[in-house]
């Protein structure tokens, strides 16, 4: 089984492919740059360096979400144009979920933290059983604070990933109760390959859907939506 996988739900854009255990190539670039310039570079570079035939491939798997709401667009676009013209089945994977995946048989719990603004994140709560990914808090978007106090009444240890790290760890350490740690700079952003593996569990399932199916999982709606809904609400009431 070859997948190739895309994630650009964060600020890091990444791209993998793997073969059944082997991952052939990775590509990931954390900058300040927009997805639309880097991501298609990256796939055409990583399928030029391993001389990858994109019509031997058995599915495209993508990021789904949460995140950025312009990367989930730019990678979804992507893997369903791939999916269209190739002929592949899709396999969407949760942001939140990969993230936890590139701690794969760590001890405790692993929650992945994606800063959303207004002291909110998108996290889920992750642990390893008999090889696999146990979700015990499925992805969600929250306040931080009701997330540490999740982790607390778990009383077990947990090893924090992802970009909220640095937004919220002060907080963090100030209210967590439980034995905390945070992963290093290896292993705290979203990467392709750990979409890609996670991917390989699904596509055995069966979990996959066809490019015209596939959709981003966003979460909770966009500013401009929120803005738009805050418009309407203040002219309702003073109607």
């Amino acid at each position: 089984m070859k997948i190739l996988a895309l994630d650009s739900s964060g600020m890091a854009a990444s791209v993998a492919v793997v073969e059944d255990e082997n991952m052939l190539a990775e590509y990931t670039v954390n900058y300040k740059k927009t997805h639309s310039q880097t991501l298609l570079p990256m796939l055409d570079a990583a399928v030029q360096m391993i001389q990858l035939k994109l019509d031997t491939i058995d599915a495209i798997a993508v990021a789904s979400g949460p995140g950025s709401f312009t990367g989930l667009r730019i990678g979804s676009a992507t893997a369903k144009g791939l999916g269209l013209a190739l002929d592949k089945p899709i396999i969407g994977v949760p942001t939140t979920q990969a993230l936890a995946y590139n701690l794969f048989g760590a001890g405790g719990v692993v929650c992945p933290i994606m800063d959303a603004r207004r002291n909110q994140v998108y996290t889920g709560i992750y642990g390893f059983e008999n090889g696999h990914l146990e979700i015990l808090e499925d992805q969600m978007a929250a306040d931080i604070y009701q997330v540490i106090e999740k982790l607390n009444a778990l009383k077990r240890q947990v090893i924090f990933t992802g970009d909220g790290i640095s937004v919220y760890r002060e907080v963090i350490d100030q209210n967590i109760q439980v034995p905390a740690e945070y992963a290093p700079a290896h292993l705290n952003r979203q990467r392709a390959s750990a979409v890609a593996a996670l991917a390989m569990e699904y596509l055995k399932a069966g979990r996959v859907q066809t490019a015209a199916e596939h959709r981003p999982e966003y979460l909770r709606m966009s500013q401009a939506e929120r803005e738009r809904q805050e418009r309407l609400a203040q002219k309702e009431g003073s109607s």
